[in-house]
């Protein structure tokens, strides 16, 4: 399986950094893993509605600079279906079955993800009704997709 994990905005904390990437190393046996920043459009000073819809559409045309057209697309979004862990396993091995091996999973920015790039996925995942910073919800989800793939291992994991 081929896991691709967009996001927006450059990761600057050291110790999510290393979190990551001792993720990434984990996964390795497991998936083919890739991380992809795109820049973050600077927000206006007092803006509008319109003014946010501006920056992520901005930030929409980065992100589909990468999308491929036969991957599936997994957007981490507030309104989405809410999965526990082994649910988030059984999606995986699903997509696995049904020959999806391509996935492409994108975290917004600080103002969310613009509606086009929701329109196009194919599924909408959310993590919680809270707000979490987009940099730490890296790190959440890479631990995720590792906890995923040693469910469907049938390997111990803690709880």
């Amino acid at each position: 399986m081929n896991i691709k994990v967009l996001t927006v905005g450059k990761l600057k904390e050291k110790y999510l950094k290393d979190g990551i990437n001792e993720y990434l190393k984990r996964l390795q046996s497991y998936a083919k893993m890739e991380i992809i920043e795109v820049a973050d459009e600077k927000e206006p000073a007092n803006a509008s509605p319109a003014d946010e819809e501006t920056v992520r559409e901005k930030e929409a045309e980065r992100i589909l600079k990468y999308l491929k057209p036969d991957t599936y697309l997994i957007v981490l979004a507030i309104d989405g279906l809410q999965l526990s862990s082994g649910e988030l396993a059984q999606k995986l091995e699903g997509l696995a079955l049904a020959g999806k091996s391509d996935i492409t999973m994108v975290i917004g920015g600080s103002l969310g993800l613009s509606r086009s790039i929701l329109h196009k996925a194919d599924f909408k995942l959310s993590f919680s009704k809270m707000t979490f910073p987009h940099q730490l919800m890296r790190l959440i989800l890479m631990e995720q997709i590792y906890r995923a793939f040693k469910i469907i291992k049938g390997e111990p994991y803690h709880k």
